[in-house]
């Protein structure tokens, strides 16, 4: 259990990052009164819309977890039990609080990066993508600790565990889904309603409808996405947790764990080259944070499975190492 409270310490650096860029955000400029207000009305909707939302998503939670809890009084053999309820709910609760961390930053970023970009585009450039990074790092660190707190907290009982990522997986459900309609919704609205009928221009701010539309925005592509790529983060570790217990290499089990803590390191050390860099292209720079985050992982996988050493049957351990580099070499071909 030491090796996965290590590799738990990177998700706590992570969030200490997380803290300084969250910092760094609210120092900036929010523009004028105009730009403020309507900053201010986008924030408001969003947290509105997210509050109903998890509210709606509550009652399903503990009807769930009363359900997930009674199983085996219910059925013969159940697996399931008021362990892997709690479990359930833990995974709510990551997704959510990741998900309202995103978006409560990207309303607060937004006007800052409009002020940003009066001083050039290299100002903007570094607004944006430290609310951005806001989203990204508290995906992964509040996911992989919840994930954390489960396999220590029930022993790393796979059942258990699969619990938590079903509770991700129901978040990510209502909030993609619910935020994407929201957003259909008010962006028809603004342009068959407001562009059509009353011949405002699109994107002005005197139609309610546009409002609505960026509200729409933070909370399906911030919220809404960031609750779908923790849910599909979390699946990815526990996928790999089984297969490593299916084969029952014990060396293997740990794997994961560090190399998502290793993954974390390397993604912080990426975001502060994006923010330290002074080339004058926005593609390039970002270009070159994902790069360096990606190199630091394969070498830092080697390393980590070397120290984990073992074989399994005819196969090295190193296997895995082969697996690490394609998936990549992959993600950088499909960016």
């Amino acid at each position: 259990m030491l090796q996965v409270l290590i590799s738990a310490g990177a998700a706590v650096i992570g969030l200490i990052g997380v803290g300084f860029l969250i910092k760094g955000i609210l120092k900036m400029s929010s523009g004028n009164e105009l730009m403020q207000e309507i900053s201010k009305t986008i924030q408001e909707g969003a947290k509105t819309f997210l509050r109903r939302e998890y509210r709606i998503v509550a009652i399903l939670v503990v009807i769930v977890a009363i359900f997930l809890s009674l199983a085996p009084f219910i059925v013969h053999n159940a697996q399931v039990n008021w362990q892997t309820a709690i479990a359930f709910v833990i995974g709510v609760l990551c997704s959510a609080l990741a998900g309202w961390i995103g978006m409560s930053i990207a309303t607060r970023a937004n006007a800052k990066t409009t002020q940003a970009a009066r001083q050039g585009l290299r100002s903007a450039l570094n607004v944006s993508f430290s609310g951005g990074a806001v989203t990204g790092l508290s995906v992964v660190c509040v996911a992989f600790l919840g994930l954390v707190g489960v396999y220590l907290l029930f022993k790393g009982k796979p059942v258990i565990i699969n619990g938590y990522a079903m509770g991700a997986s129901l978040m990510a459900l209502f909030a993609r889904a619910g935020g994407g309609i929201y957003t259909k919704g008010a962006d028809m609205g603004a342009d068959l309603v407001g562009k059509v009928e009353a011949g405002i221009p699109e994107d002005d701010p005197r139609n309610p409808a546009v409002i609505a539309d960026n509200v729409g925005d933070n909370v399906g592509d911030v919220a809404g996405l960031g609750a779908d790529l923790l849910e599909s983060y979390v699946e990815s570790i526990i996928a790999t947790l089984a297969i490593a217990a299916s084969i029952a290499v014990i060396s293997l089990t740990y794997l994961p764990f560090y190399l998502a803590g290793w993954g974390i390191l390397a993604s912080l050390v990426g975001v502060g080259w994006v923010k330290m860099a002074r080339s004058k292209d926005p593609q390039t720079t970002l270009n070159g944070g994902t790069y360096i985050s990606a190199a630091l992982m394969i070498v830092g996988s080697f390393f980590i499975i070397k120290y984990l050493g073992g074989t399994y049957g005819n196969y090295s351990i190193l296997g895995p190492f082969w697996a690490i580099i394609a998936g990549v070499l992959s993600g950088l071909i499909i960016g």
